[in-house]
């Protein structure tokens, strides 16, 4: 007989696993729909106070796309200046941590949860996500349940992180390793990162 290796009819959602009743949920993603995404892209200041009416803590300065999609807002922190590119998707499931001036770029994708592959009920779990003060997530990087990004780090474009790296470095690959050292106040020297 063939061995199941998952039957969905028999998941189960944990409890308050979202953080907020279902019609809170709704309601967010009826505000992200009609006046989070389709307001002009200059008003920062909109946007920021749509995050915080939600629960999200927003630094002042953040500047945050109109094309940043978001699960739940009141799991998300981001710090005073952060940079949140177009198309990013901060898949908080479980807690995000933006740092000040950190910057995440276009098409990145922050993912705090998954499921358990050895679980036939596909059991869903969450790991909080913390990317340290002034570091750059490049564009279209993927960031793993569970990951801390060290302060000053920068995650070259098209990147896949699966665990910690350590601050102040400069990061590539799939998975991402350690190229070399950041230098503070320095250039990528001639390194391509996509710049948001």
């Amino acid at each position: 007989m063939q061995r199941r290796y998952q039957d969905l009819s028999t998941f189960v959602l944990p409890e308050n696993f979202r953080g907020r009743p279902g019609w809170v949920v709704q309601l967010w993603w009826i505000v992200e729909a009609l006046l989070f995404r389709p307001s002009p892209q200059f008003l920062y200041g909109w946007r920021r106070w749509l995050l915080r009416a939600f629960g999200a803590r927003v630094g002042r300065g953040a500047v945050i796309r109109p094309t940043v999609r978001t699960q739940f807002p009141w799991k998300v922190s981001i710090g005073e200046y952060a940079w949140i590119g177009d198309d990013v998707v901060l898949y908080s499931l479980g807690e995000i941590s933006i740092g000040a001036h950190a910057v995440v770029s276009q098409k990145s994708y922050i993912c705090t949860g998954s499921h358990d592959p050895a679980s036939t009920a596909f059991a869903i779990y969450s790991r909080p996500i913390n990317i340290g003060a002034e570091c750059w997530i490049a564009t279209d990087v993927y960031v793993a349940p569970g990951v801390t990004i060290g302060h000053g780090t920068l995650v070259g474009a098209r990147s896949s992180v699966f665990k910690d790296l350590p601050p102040g470095k400069i990061c590539m690959g799939s998975p991402a390793r350690v190229i070399r050292n950041r230098v503070a106040g320095g250039d990528a020297g001639g390194l391509t990162v996509n710049p948001s």
